[in-house]
């Protein structure tokens, strides 16, 4: 991969040329499925959305291709622009497209075709950002998806318990795919290296928002990575957006086990302690204790709002419309900072 070349800021200009349209100017920061069940409730209510996606993932096909050709793995960058496709013929079948993964008995097998578009045309244009756009226009993606640093970042964990034998012992757990299925209790979780440069056009995005969202992911290996970017946690607590966090609907296995949804706040916070939040979004059957969330939310700035978002199977995933609305309900309700309504 070609270095990456930084851009001269054009914030001011785009800032300038806004268009005073009838939609919320929205940044989704996350990872995976969790990012993915976000976007494709936000693609419903604007067309002005762009998603800013961890790039500390070592396993499966984007492991293997940021292992051999020392490229950012690809995985959740495809899996947002997937989200972000439309629901005509063409959007469908793209989506399809880049999701379909290889069975084979060679060296191919389980990669997905989106994971190797992408690289490639890395490796064509040296420019991860040109290159992600230049797919999004090909799957007419509803949005834009970056990077939120243009260097491959390894996540490691400080973890109690690791070694059911010595459950008092706290042990570091390298990568992402590892920590994310980690038995033991995570205490914080940190990127190598530690002072990871962002993408400046995701720090862009962030400073030029109406409203930012965060989460609903794995905790400690998509949502909180974003948070140990330092000039992306500058720009969230400069930007004049209003954040809101999504929560989970369930504790993850591994990560987040037996974890409350205030406890969910409190980890969030122990990481980035001088950031506010403004809005919490949670389903309304997944918290058992309204007043303890209420008072976490509370100690990062935040009101809590309760929606029914989950979908209709039982399962922990959200539903995209009922997710949407409660977003929606969100950005009207509170605090109108942008000229959409």
């Amino acid at each position: 991969m070609k270095p990456y070349r930084r851009r001269a800021s054009t914030l001011t200009a785009r800032r300038t040329l806004r268009r005073r349209g009838a939609q919320p100017k929205v940044v989704a920061l996350g990872g995976g499925m969790g990012l993915s069940a976000s976007l494709a409730a936000l693609r419903r209510i604007t067309g002005d959305l762009t998603a800013v996606v961890t790039v500390a993932d070592d396993g499966g096909s984007s492991g293997r291709l940021r292992e051999e050709l020392g490229v950012l793995p690809p995985g959740d960058l495809r899996k947002a622009l997937a989200a972000l496709c439309g629901d005509d013929d063409w959007g469908q079948t793209w989506a399809r497209v880049i999701q379909h993964r290889f069975q084979s008995k060679g060296e191919i097998n389980g990669h997905a075709v989106g994971n190797l578009l992408i690289v490639a045309l890395w490796e064509q244009l040296g420019d991860p950002v040109q290159a992600l756009d230049l797919v999004g226009r090909l799957l007419g993606a509803q949005g834009r998806v970056l990077p939120m640093s243009a260097v491959p970042l390894e996540l490691q964990a400080l973890v109690k318990g690791h070694d059911p034998e010595r459950p008092d012992d706290v042990d570091t757990v390298r990568g992402q795919a590892t920590v994310a299925l980690t038995p033991g209790d995570v205490q914080s979780v940190h990127l190598v290296p530690n002072d990871p440069p962002a993408v400046p056009e995701a720090v862009e995005a962030v400073l030029d928002a109406d409203w930012v969202v965060l989460g609903p992911g794995s905790w400690f290996s998509s949502v909180i990575p974003h948070l140990l970017v330092p000039e992306l946690l500058d720009a969230l607590a400069e930007t004049k957006a209003r954040k809101v966090l999504s929560l989970n609907l369930a504790p993850q296995p591994g990560e987040t086990e037996g974890f409350s949804p205030q406890r969910h706040l409190e980890v969030l916070g122990r990481h980035a302690p001088k950031l506010a939040l403004d809005v919490v979004l949670a389903d309304e059957a997944a918290v058992p204790d309204r007043e303890s969330l209420a008072d976490a939310a509370k100690r990062l700035g935040a009101a809590v709002e309760l929606a029914p978002v989950a979908g209709p199977d039982g399962s922990a995933k959200h539903d995209p419309e009922l997710l949407a609305a409660a977003y929606d309900r969100i950005f009207r309700m509170h605090g109108r900072i942008g000229p959409w309504r």
